[in-house]
């Protein structure tokens, strides 16, 4: 395996790309340990042992520093150890290690998402942003499954639309339109806003749509 770049990331990291490999971050002094060089070949041994032996234990580390930091998905995990510079292997290796010890769990972090979020956003808004973080439909539609029995829809939409209004008494058609694009923003469905909305509205016939 040849070593085809050595790019300094740092005063004492540099960025090493072998040949067929995915590139890594090693301190100055491994790589000097190592000697590696450009144009220089390493043996499987020494690729294997720098991966397994140096990598992966600091993968650990920098996942378990990470995790201090706040509960993060498997994918915001993964996602962060490779811009750090750590390889797929090193990465995964980390990732199986906290997995182990249920510091990540993405069914745990979805339910406690909902929760802190519901309050807020509807749930087609929350459910795509946990898709956008990586978590598993299978694992949304559970946690929402288990928050249904606790969780009033209407009840959070009647408390941010009590928060947002302007004045008191009935609502007049223009306030009732601002209002209908908030909540929709926030992922509400067009039933559960109208049904909310009617309760203030001047006329209970009144139409969003």
């Amino acid at each position: 395996m040849t070593v085809t770049e050595i790019r300094p990331v740092t005063k004492q990291k540099y960025q090493i790309e072998v040949e067929g490999h995915s590139p890594f971050v090693l301190y100055k002094g491994e790589v000097f340990r190592y000697h590696i060089e450009k144009d220089r070949e390493i043996s499987p041994e020494i690729y294997r042992e720098i991966i397994e032996e140096v990598l992966t234990k600091r993968a650990k580390l920098r996942a378990l520093h990470l995790l201090e930091q706040g509960d993060r998905t498997k994918k915001d995990l993964e996602e962060k150890l490779l811009k750090n510079g750590y390889p797929p292997e090193a990465a995964e290796a980390a990732l199986a290690y906290v997995e182990s010890f249920h510091y990540i769990d993405d069914k745990r972090y979805a339910l406690s998402y909902i929760q802190n979020q519901s309050g807020r956003k509807g749930r087609a808004r929350i459910q795509m942003e946990l898709r956008r973080k990586g978590v598993p439909q299978e694992y949304i539609d559970q946690a929402f499954q288990e928050m249904e029995e606790e969780t009033d829809t209407e009840a959070v939409i009647r408390e941010l639309v009590q928060k947002k209004r302007r004045g008191q008494g009935p609502m007049d058609e223009k306030e009732k339109q601002r209002l209908y694009g908030f909540l929709l923003r926030r992922g509400f469905s067009t039933s559960d806003i109208l049904c909310v909305l009617r309760e203030f509205s001047e006329d209970d016939e009144g139409n969003l749509t």
